[in-house]
């Protein structure tokens, strides 16, 4: 089935139900009786029943009346002798049976006093009534379609299973059978969702757009943190769309009914209950599973597996999934992404956090009923907003708690929530944290809200994989479970609610004695901790900022009893005393303001993973070398009295060196050579820093160089091709004069910034040759005579077409460094290629399998390089196979004008 298609069941909105039961009769001869038996015996059994003669009477519009149908779950068409003699009931059957195409509806017919074949095949006095009333009403076109029509819907509705009056002893008798046949067929099946639908329609109509487009069966993911709404958009969703299946399940909260004792039973007994409309006995999980697939399978499904946090759960509820029927959709909430890998899930929904203005209009509906805060609490219900982050469970929890308080009470309220978080709240985002199954996924999530978040992911991994705790595979973990997330710029970030969760855990470790925490972080605390010594050996991070102008200074000696210290964020601190104190595991040491002129030798360093020291007051980094075999990332940046380097050979693992607006910075150590494993090398904006020692280009792993605005730097040496590696290269505002040549030999390099050149390697290398040809001299002005054409001449640019004028002239030229070649072919490009080489060499090509002239070529005993870029890299190969010492440039781009292509050429040869 493909629901994109116009008969879509999805394709139009759905009604909700207004009543449960409409009744369609011939008031004449049913009313009074039948009819009137029948809605008593459906009021007293508390089914919400219509009847459309009474409404009417009170002046009820048909368009009024056509809603109604529209709004019932069910239709109890009442078929009686007189019944097609009012145009009135036939046009409530015309809305029924078309209630029933598009939405669902169920039609239950009754037959009273009359044969269902009368009414099949419009035969007799119900028949003739129909004719009658049809000419009565219409004629020419309008009468044969309107009695086609009602032909065809009378046809409909005897198709469905109903009730003969002449199958029973008395109408009691048939009204009891009626009244228990709706309370079996009604379903009280619109899930009841929000009160206040903020937001929530855009959600759901971006899934079932996918739904409608979706050919054959399809699973669904919605996947976001706790409060986000996935449980109400999914309900929200089933609600608008399950009139369209026979056969369906909505299981709510499976993260909790599994822990119940035989949950997963439970489950899988409720889903074939719901299905099957029958009670089906299991006793193991796996019987249970083999039940499903083979009860279900074939069937059109609409199943909705609500708040599922195992794989396991899914297997014993769905299997495989491979037995899904056509038509299916099978909608799965979860807090963990992770659920759907191996499930080829279709399509994923995000729940996002909601917009600014969305979040204002959901908190006043439920703090003041009204779309918009009352005047005087507009900036405070903005705080609350702020302070919500888009998250729905707290925007309806803290507008319900401050229905109908004072602006005191709200800006008391607010004071509080940022020392006491809103329980309920933390209670639900606690949820995700509690399913961790790894102490070592726990301590990357503390680490994190406490001290990474806006860090950089890469360097965060590198720090904690130091620390032991595997956050390569810890940290997806985490970003599956919506617990943090990817920013820009692969920054790390977390919703401040989860982090405000995270920093609660650790709180009340040790609610009264902050010494005693895991963490620290919050300035007051910290400062009472290192004033008054009551450090423990339980910290592992603590992290205390100031101001730049700040004097704050502790002792050393407050960190002695801190032997598990593993983080340490400082930042406009002093220390006075012993650094022997601090601890011998520090795996990251974040000092920025760091207040020496140079790291103390007794300052134990040997397991840091990474040493920040930006805007320090360094001079020099360390009197003597350190021998600092984990140190991973060094960074000095903005250090302005830094005036040179560390010495390096001690520093062998080394792969970020991070010294960027050191603006007295005069020195690299030539010992940087000896970092194998440096991947980074940032200097931007050293400006007293000069021509950069021979050593760096040695280093062979640097993928990333960033020279820009040392503006002393004049020189690049050519010997920059030794850096294989070199993928990117930034150096603007630097007063190099000319791009070494070598560098368009580097197989690696992408990115290029240099000389007022900047792109990708391939759009910017043909720039570069064609700077390397100036002067140019277009041959075609100068043919004749050719002895005007200096013997001095270095660079020629010669089109394929005038070639053949020119060529003599240059055997002439002695000093010949370089010749640009224009051709539209390739075979006119490896061409003009051996006529060039044979001129200048005396050496002559007779076809394409030039290795039998190497040895000729070799005597002029020239080095050579050959490059290719472009459409045509097959070509210089060949040639560089076959011509060992010619040194040779060529580079071949392809150009695009409408569909002509141009190749250049560029032959460079250097003496």
């Amino acid at each position: 089935m493909e629901f994109a298609s116009s008969s879509s069941p999805f394709s139009k909105s759905k009604p909700q139900f207004m009543y449960d039961v409409f009744i369609n009769f011939r008031g004449e001869d049913t009313r009074k009786k039948f009819v009137c038996h029948i809605y008593k015996a459906l009021s007293n059994a508390g089914i919400n029943t219509f009847i459309d003669e009474e409404n009417i009477q009170k002046g009820m519009t048909l368009d009024e009346l056509m809603t109604a149908i529209e709004g019932s779950q069910i239709a109890i068409v009442v078929f009686s002798k007189t019944y097609t003699e009012s145009t009135w009931c036939l046009r409530e059957l015309q809305k029924i049976i078309e209630c029933h195409e598009n939405y669902g509806q169920r039609v239950v017919p009754v037959f009273y006093h009359i044969d269902p074949s009368h009414i099949r095949h419009q035969e007799g006095d119900f028949g003739s009534a129909l004719n009658a009333v049809a000419e009565r009403r219409h004629s020419g076109e309008d009468l044969k379609s309107a009695l086609s029509n009602w032909k065809r819907v009378l046809k409909k509705a005897t198709d469905f299973s109903g009730w003969n009056e002449r199958d029973f002893r008395n109408d009691a008798e048939l009204v009891k059978e009626i009244v228990n046949d709706v309370l079996t067929k009604l379903e009280y099946e619109v899930l009841p969702i929000t009160r206040f639908p903020v937001g929530l329609e855009s959600q759901v109509q971006e899934v079932i757009r996918f739904i409608e487009t979706t050919t054959y069966s399809c699973i669904i993911g919605i996947w976001g943190m706790g409060g986000s709404g996935k449980t109400t958009t999914a309900k929200a969703i089933y609600n608008q769309i399950h009139r369209s299946f026979m056969d369906k399940s909505f299981i709510e909260d499976i993260r909790e009914a599994c822990k119940r004792d035989r949950g997963q039973i439970r489950l899988q007994k409720q889903l074939l209950s719901d299905v099957l409309k029958t009670k089906v006995e299991i006793h193991s999980i796996g019987r249970g599973t083999t039940v499903i697939e083979n009860r279900l399978s074939k069937k059109r499904l609409l199943i909705v597996l609500d708040d599922v946090n195992k794989s396991g759960q899914l297997k014993a509820l769905c299997g495989n999934l491979q037995w899904i029927g056509e038509g299916s959709v099978i909608i799965i909430t979860t807090r963990d992404k992770h659920l759907f890998t191996g499930l080829k899930v279709d399509y994923v929904h995000e729940m996002k956090e909601m917009h600014a203005n969305e979040s204002l209009e959901l908190l006043s509906w439920h703090a003041f009923r009204e779309a918009k805060p009352k005047e005087d609490f507009n900036e405070l219900a903005r705080n609350v907003v702020a302070y919500c982050g888009g998250l729905p469970l707290a925007l309806e929890d803290l507008g319900l708690y401050l229905t109908n308080r004072t602006t005191n009470e709200w800006r008391s309220a607010l004071s509080k929530l940022e020392t006491t978080p809103n329980p309920h709240v933390q209670e639900i985002l606690k949820i995700s944290f509690d399913g961790l199954n790894d102490e070592k996924e726990k301590d990357i999530f503390l680490d994190v809200c406490c001290f990474f978040i806006g860090k950089d992911i890469a360097y965060v991994t590198e720090i904690l994989n130091g620390c032991g705790l595997h956050s390569d595979c810890g940290i997806p973990v985490l970003i599956d479970r919506s617990l943090i997330k990817v920013e820009k710029n692969n920054k790390l970030g977390m919703h401040n609610l989860v982090q405000e969760m995270g920093r609660e855990i650790i709180r009340q470790s040790s609610r009264k004695k902050p010494g005693k925490r895991s963490r620290l972080w919050f300035n007051v605390e910290v400062v009472d901790v290192l004033t008054k010594n009551t450090g423990t050996e339980v910290v592992e991070g603590l992290a205390l900022k100031f101001h730049v102008n700040s004097r704050n200074c502790f002792k050393t000696c407050a960190f002695e009893k801190m032997q598990r210290l593993r983080l340490l964020q400082l930042e406009n601190i002093q220390l006075a005393g012993d650094y022997g104190y601090l601890s011998k595991e520090l795996r990251w040491m974040c000092w920025q303001g760091f207040p020496s002129k140079y790291i103390p030798k007794n300052f134990n360093m040997e397991n840091v993973i990474a040493i920040d020291l930006k805007r320090s007051n360094l001079r020099l980094v360390w009197k003597e070398p350190q021998d600092l075999a984990s140190l991973k990332i060094l960074n000095l940046s903005h250090s302005k009295y830094l005036t040179e380097t560390p010495d390096f050979s001690k520093l062998r693992n080394l792969e970020k060196l991070i010294l960027k607006d050191c603006p007295r910075l005069c020195k690299v150590h030539k010992s940087i050579g000896d970092l194998r494993n440096l991947i980074l090398l940032n200097l931007k904006d050293c400006t007293s820093l000069g021509n950069l020692p021979r050593s760096v280009y040695k280093l062979k792993s640097v993928k990333t160089l960033i020279l820009s605005g040392c503006s002393k730097i004049d020189k690049l040496e050519e010997d920059i091709v030794q850096m294989e590696s070199l993928t990117t290269l930034i150096a603007k505002n630097v007063v190099v004069k000319e791009v070494p040549f070598s560098i368009v030999t580097l197989k690696s390099i992408e990115y290029i910034s240099l000389c007022e050149y900047e792109g990708l390697s391939h759009n910017v290398f043909p720039s570069i040759i064609l700077s390397w040809m100036s002067p140019t001299i277009n041959p075609l002005s100068y043919i004749h005579p050719f002895c005007c054409i200096s013997s001095f001449l270095v660079s020629m640019h010669i089109q394929n077409n005038a070639f053949g004028d020119v060529a003599p002239m240059l055997g002439g030229l002695g000093i010949l460094r370089s010749v640009l070649v224009q051709c539209d072919t390739e075979l006119q490009l490896l061409k003009l290629v051996r006529t060039i080489v044979d001129y200048i060499y005396d050496v002559y090509f007779t076809d394409l399998e030039i290795t039998s002239y190497a040895s000729r070529i070799s005597k002029h005993s020239l080095s050579s390089w050959l490059i290719g870029i472009g459409s045509y890299q097959e070509v210089f190969q060949i040639l560089s196979k076959s011509i060992h010492e010619v040194t040779m440039i060529l580079i071949g781009w392809s150009v695009w004008v409408r569909e002509i292509q141009c190749i250049s050429l560029c032959l460079r040869i250097v003496a």
